[in-house]
């Protein structure tokens, strides 16, 4: 009679269980505040020891939120790269079903990623946001065609940044609804409204909007939202 065969075990190196263990953080994480999981959480997704965890993270449960929040926030980052090529709203369209689909994908975490929390929030967390908030503006910006904003720009499209944050939170406290495509679309009628409005005040914006209507198609968001608020904006031609 022949035994039966036993499974190999391979051992992880230092690098690979350590991103496993990262992994199973990251996991429980994505649907749970930093307040609710526990090394032990951990440990069990991961089939490991809870003394392995402390191991590799030293520091504890503190030191493994902060190493899952910056892995979090390195994939968050890279729903802003996109490639410069067609009309900026759809470039922007694109980077917003990205993120979108990040904070779906990840729901509580997004929110524990955005407002922290009295257990997990420290200043280093607060630096990793602040971080994806920054480099997000900076991509908006390339889409943009502006590597050197002047003040008023820049505050604008951080404003955006911020409003669209506001809005990502709001739709999953609102259990999704409306649908992400819809969302996104508002959110890029947002970024247009915000543009032109500042345009209307501030000659480095008003030479942005023109550029960017340049690129734009009759088709696209931009030709889609004028054709929408011309009715609205045609009511108040007494005030002119």
């Amino acid at each position: 009679m022949t035994a039966a065969a036993t499974p190999s075990y391979r051992r992880l190196s230092v690098e690979e269980r350590r991103a496993q263990l990262l992994g199973a953080a990251l996991s429980l994480f994505a649907h749970r505040a930093p307040a609710d999981v526990s090394l032990d959480d951990v440990a069990e997704a991961a089939g490991v020891s809870r003394p392995l965890v402390y191991r590799y993270f030293p520091g504890g449960k503190q030191q493994l939120y902060e190493a899952a929040l910056r892995s979090a926030a390195d994939d968050l980052e890279l729903c802003f790269a996109e490639p410069a090529a067609g009309p900026p709203t759809e470039r922007l369209a694109r980077v917003l079903d990205r993120y979108l689909s990040f904070v779906d994908e990840h729901d509580a975490g997004f929110s524990a990623l955005l407002q922290g929390g009295s257990v997990a929030e420290t200043s280093r967390t607060v630096a990793v946001v602040d971080g994806v908030r920054r480099a997000a503006a900076e991509q908006i910006l390339l889409h943009l065609g502006v590597p050197e904003p002047g003040r008023r720009l820049r505050m604008m499209v951080r404003t955006w940044i911020a409003a669209v944050e506001a809005a990502s939170l709001i739709w999953l406290d609102e259990g999704k609804q409306p649908p992400a495509d819809e969302l996104r679309g508002w959110l890029v009628d947002h970024l247009v409204a915000l543009l032109t409005a500042t345009a209307a005040t501030d000659e480095q914006t008003a030479g942005v909007v023109a550029a960017l209507l340049a690129q734009e198609t009759t088709g696209g968001p931009v030709g889609t939202l004028a054709r929408r608020a011309l009715p609205v904006v045609g009511g108040a031609g007494h005030l002119l």
